[in-house]
């Protein structure tokens, strides 16, 4: 079945005279292969500055794969991952991260014994000015300071920044994941599942929070199975299909029902 790729946005142009968008990353023929099981084939996507795409499939598609080529987790077997235009070698989550990329993963990857500051900077902890930094101390008040200022400018209410986040509820963890993301994308952040695990108020205001990152220029990839939240969130939707791009749509031309419909091959493509 051929890609039913429509025109979202106005940014492939061609047909309306305008100029085009450079997409801030973009897989160009991107496959990846275990032996002989292929994960993706052949995978063209881009993903253009301050937009929210969805990114659906059925179990097995290749959308976790999709994101740990982007993510810098594993390396695709062949094509490429470009940058703003320029062939990026994300040879790991590092160097994903130097490129501006940030990932919230569905298990969050918090350390939930530590606080939340402490959280928004695990692994990229700050150090004091001269001798105690060099020494390897911590400016535990500066992270503190930044975290806190962080959490309020997205108008998040999680109580004190230094209390261990498993007292935190699902939704705040999610928080918390989402805004240690935010403080260090400039790029894309990418979101697997965010809200597999959260109840209906709470997906509410991790919906909110992705509005609030793509208003801050930064685009946001959301991988998720909750098909109504991605119809009413995302500008873009990309279904994946048996490792395969089988649509590109534009929300406000689609419904649900034709979303279902390409991820189950249950009927040929049209235009949109």
């Amino acid at each position: 079945m051929a890609a039913d790729v429509s025109a979202p946005n106005g940014r492939k142009d061609d047909l309306h005279g305008t100029t085009a968008v450079q997409p801030v990353i973009e897989m160009r023929e991107v496959s990846k292969r275990y032996g002989r099981v292929v994960a993706l084939a052949g995978i063209n996507f881009p993903i253009y500055p301050s937009e929210i795409v969805g990114l659906v499939g059925d179990n097995g598609a290749g959308k976790s794969t999709l994101v740990k080529i982007i993510s810098g987790a594993i390396r695709p077997t062949d094509g490429e991952v470009l940058i703003d235009g320029k062939v990026a070698a994300l040879s790991s989550p590092l160097e994903s991260r130097r490129y501006g990329i940030e990932t919230v993963y569905q298990d969050l990857a918090l350390a939930l014994h530590l606080s939340s500051a402490a959280n928004m900077f695990l692994g990229r902890e700050l150090r004091r000015r001269g001798l105690l930094g060099w020494l390897g101390w911590r400016d535990e008040p500066l992270m503190t300071r930044r975290a806190r200022e962080e959490l309020s400018a997205l108008r998040i209410e999680i109580g004190s920044v230094e209390t261990a986040c498993e007292s935190l509820s699902g939704g705040q963890r999610q928080a918390v994941a989402v805004a240690r993301a935010v403080a260090w994308a400039k790029r894309v952040i990418l979101m697997d599942e965010p809200t597999a695990a959260l109840g209906v108020e709470e997906q509410t205001q991790v919906t909110q929070l992705v509005r609030q990152i793509r208003d801050r220029g930064i685009s946001v990839l959301l991988v998720s199975h909750n098909l109504l939240q991605v119809h009413s969130l995302c500008e873009r939707i990309v279904v994946l299909r048996h490792g395969k791009v089988v649509a590109d749509l534009n929300r406000d031309e689609v419904t649900v029902e034709d979303i279902i419909m390409r991820i189950t091959g249950a009927t040929s493509t049209r235009a949109t």
